[in-house]
């Protein structure tokens, strides 16, 4: 980690205590946060969904729902208490000398205004330099966090670009008016590991040229190892361990903290023993499928090639994890051989019968015998409906009586770790990691031999994420399930997976048992996705 000459404090928090609204499940979302962050530092805030982590940044902002009250506390920056500033003074900081990422781009930038003109908007906001100074600046920003052909990107819409490049256009626009201090608040959650580590790069390349103090939120200890100065945790609004980040990394000293780092996958490679003579449960041969793109950034159609000869197999008790990053083709895959998406060749084999070929009836029956947990269950659960209605709907659907499918429901739901009372309850009522218990519980009501996880985790939590990789590895060996695991983050693969196939651009570039692709990668692509890894060991 980088050293400081430098002393001075950017920012102090001093006992700030942030009261929810009654009937919220504890008084206080922050409780007594104090903290101080030097110049020239990076702060890491780490905690799980919950732990109050954004509100800290929020407050700092001027940004606090309205249901949130600021009970006592101080937030001392360039000598003023931004908790006490007006808000013409707020705003007048807010960008100039605190600039903010946000995690997610599309719901942060304009979709209706083309990048340079939302770069500009930054200076004209504040009244800075004239139109062709303001678009000069807003190229030389563009070079600076290295959008792909800045003079073009920078013309382009938000819809138009990548993921990552939405974030570099974030970070430009956070970075406009050289700030002191930049709050980034889960600015790489949703990115592929290797945009991730370009992105996290660029924030400590930038972060040391200009000596700005940056206060990083995030529930991932391998991006604390890859760019913390130091580390405060927060558990439920409660600061429970704070120090450096080799203290804190190397020498945890609070429970919580512990678990957290404990639940953190280890990325070492499953070496269960497979059985080479169990029944194939899934065969897939020269799987293709194509689509024409919609006008692109330049106005261009295109023929995109999704998925490309892809094959794999999958034998009962086994799980295939596919890997790459967005835009490889996985989830495709997954469309494909749950019959959600018809291929344009190639062959899906489930339990040796042609189940791409199979079409009505034939295709209705077929179809319980390979099942989906989806990403978001939240948005895959009807949020009006029981959930246990939700589990029974597939058995009743087979001619299974109400009464008898939400038995099962409640069984199901005992089998996933949860009460069978709580068939009774709507999706809502539970928290993020229940809800994919609920989507594992209705994937299994029609006793599938196969089971596609599409990002089933990449949404959760370290600790819950573990919990329910954990349930899935139980109940593949007690049903003798057949898994497609379907992910990015390849320490959840190598937990997870028997044996792994990375894919790019539609085709399958390596597949083999996961030791020996950790250990022995033979394609360069995959030996890029292993170095990515946040806490991978690179030099900073």
């Amino acid at each position: 980690m980088q050293t400081h000459t430098q002393t001075d404090t950017a920012v102090s928090v001093r006992h700030l205590a942030l009261r929810l609204p009654d009937g919220a499940d504890r008084e206080y979302a922050l409780a007594d946060l104090s903290f101080e962050l030097k110049q020239a530092e990076i702060l890491c805030i780490v905690g799980e969904s919950g732990s109050g982590k954004s509100l800290c940044a929020q407050t700092m902002m001027g940004l606090l729902p309205k249901a949130i009250r600021i009970e006592r506390g101080e937030a001392l920056f360039d000598g003023d208490d931004l908790i006490k500033l007006d808000r013409a003074r707020l705003r007048t900081l807010r960008g100039r000398r605190i600039g903010m990422i946000f995690q997610e781009p599309m719901t942060a930038l304009n979709p209706a205004m083309r990048i340079e003109d939302q770069i500009m908007e930054v200076f004209e906001a504040h009244g800075l330099l004239t139109t062709t100074e303001r678009r000069d600046k807003a190229l030389a920003l563009a070079k600076e966090v290295q959008l792909p052909d800045p003079e073009r990107t920078i013309k382009a819409y938000p819809h138009q670009l990548s993921g990552g490049q939405r974030q570099r256009a974030m970070i430009a626009m956070a970075l406009a008016l050289e700030p002191a201090l930049l709050i980034a608040d889960e600015p790489t959650t949703a990115l592929d590991v290797t945009t991730q580590a370009q992105i996290l790069k660029l924030m400590r390349d930038i972060q040391r040229r200009r000596g700005m103090a940056v206060i990083f939120i995030t529930h991932d200890f391998g991006v604390v190892a890859d760019i913390a100065d130091s580390v405060l945790v927060l558990e439920k609004g409660i600061v429970v361990e704070q120090g450096t980040a080799e203290e804190v990394l190397a020498n945890p000293q609070h429970p919580y903290t512990k678990a957290l780092l404990a639940a953190v996958p280890k990325g070492t490679p499953n070496e269960k023993p497979t059985n080479p003579d169990a029944d194939m449960a899934l065969r897939v041969k020269d799987l293709n499928k194509s689509y024409r793109s919609k006008a692109g950034m330049f106005g261009k159609q295109r023929t995109v090639h999704a998925v490309k000869s892809v094959s794999f197999d999958i034998r009962r008790g086994e799980t295939l994890a596919l890997v790459g990053e967005s835009g490889s083709g996985k989830s495709t895959v997954a469309r494909l051989v749950t019959h959600i998406d018809v291929p344009d060749s190639g062959t899906i084999e489930l339990a040796g019968e042609d189940f791409s070929a199979m079409r009505g009836e034939q295709l209705r029956d077929r179809r319980s015998h390979i099942q989906m947990v989806f990403q978001d269950p939240f948005a895959s659960l009807n949020p009006r409906r029981k959930v246990g209605l939700s589990i029974a709907d597939g058995p009743m659907a087979r001619g299974v009586s109400r009464d008898a499918a939400l038995a099962k429901a409640r069984e199901l739901l005992e089998l996933v770790g949860l009460d069978p009372r709580a068939v009774d309850r709507l999706p809502h009522e539970f928290s993020g990691g229940q809800r994919q218990r609920i989507g594992i519980a209705r994937a299994l009501a029609l006793e599938p031999d196969v089971l596609v996880a599409d990002e089933a985790v990449s949404a959760l939590d370290v600790t819950v994420q573990a919990q329910v990789l954990e349930l899935l590895e139980d109940l593949k060996t007690r049903l003798n399930l057949a898994m497609l695991f379907i992910t990015h983050d390849l320490h959840v693969a190598a937990q997870v997976a028997d044996r792994m196939a990375v894919m790019r651009y539609g085709e399958i570039v390596e597949i083999g048992p996961v030791r020996d692709i950790f250990v022995n990668p033979q394609h360069e692509y995959t030996r890029t996705l292993l170095a990515a890894i946040p806490g991978a060991g690179r030099e900073h």
